[in-house]
């Protein structure tokens, strides 16, 4: 029993709060930061700056609608130092140039084809219906990629590599970004500011907090609006009661 004690206390003193920063230049405040080891979240402020509880080797993950989701491991060096500090990539959503021949008829269907492009032509663009953007990269499961007969070789790389496995992070995370604007638009802010107590500039996290194993995403994509509410009722004392945690340990 006393043993259990000591070693419930030791646990307890490993765990601090971890003052980090977003080295950025632009776009640093608002970004969603989630130790995934323990569940805690919390957003960088408009410095850059945020604080979260964690322990040693728990994995801090970093998304944005700006930025690339990024994954740190606070290793015993920073769990020790106290702070980190990182610089997460942007998301470039850049038109590519266009080059148009002179002979241009104005049957648009003709005129498309010839147009170069590095790209395939979104033809949101242009106002007609049609394919938008790349097909979607394939995962390929790793029974296919090896098999008694053959062996694909890429396939295998991007298994070994983890490439495979951060498609699927970056692909849940754009799902998920996509999902809470859909969200956040139907039901707006001061609906999360007045009917939960959430801070007006926390409901984008928030609704993030809301997304992670739950089915909001697929009960408002299927309108089934009351089992939404409950969840947000669910989790809205839960967020809330984590943030006033967060004020007291400042």
């Amino acid at each position: 029993m006393l043993f259990c004690f000591f070693a419930s206390l030791k646990i307890t003193a490993q765990e601090k709060s971890l003052q980090g920063k977003i080295t950025n230049d632009t776009d640093i405040d608002g970004i969603h930061v989630l130790n995934t080891s323990s569940h805690f979240n919390t957003i960088t402020n408009e410095n850059g700056h945020f604080s979260i509880q964690v322990k040693p080797l728990d994995t801090l993950l970093f998304s944005s609608i700006k930025y690339m989701p990024e994954k740190k491991v606070v290793t015993d060096a920073i769990f020790e130092k106290g702070v980190i500090t990182i610089k997460l990539t942007e998301l470039v959503n850049e038109l590519d140039e266009v080059f148009l021949e002179l002979d241009l008829s104005g049957n648009i269907a003709a005129d498309l084809k010839k147009i170069k492009t590095e790209k395939p032509i979104n033809f949101d663009d242009v106002g007609i219906p049609g394919f938008k953007g790349k097909p979607e990269e394939k995962i390929v499961p790793m029974y296919f990629a090896v098999t008694p007969l053959s062996v694909n070789l890429e396939a295998l790389y991007k298994h070994i590599s983890g490439y495979y496995k951060e498609l699927k992070t970056r692909r849940k995370w754009e799902y998920e970004n996509n999902a809470v604007a859909q969200m956040l638009n139907y039901y707006t802010i001061p609906f999360f500011t007045t009917t939960y107590g959430i801070p007006e500039n926390r409901v984008y996290d928030f609704l993030l907090f809301c997304a992670e194993n739950t089915s909001v995403e697929s009960d408002f994509k299927n309108e089934r609006y009351g089992s939404v509410l409950l969840i947000y009722e669910e989790k809205g004392k839960l967020y809330v009661s984590r943030l006033s945690e967060e004020t007291r340990d400042r």
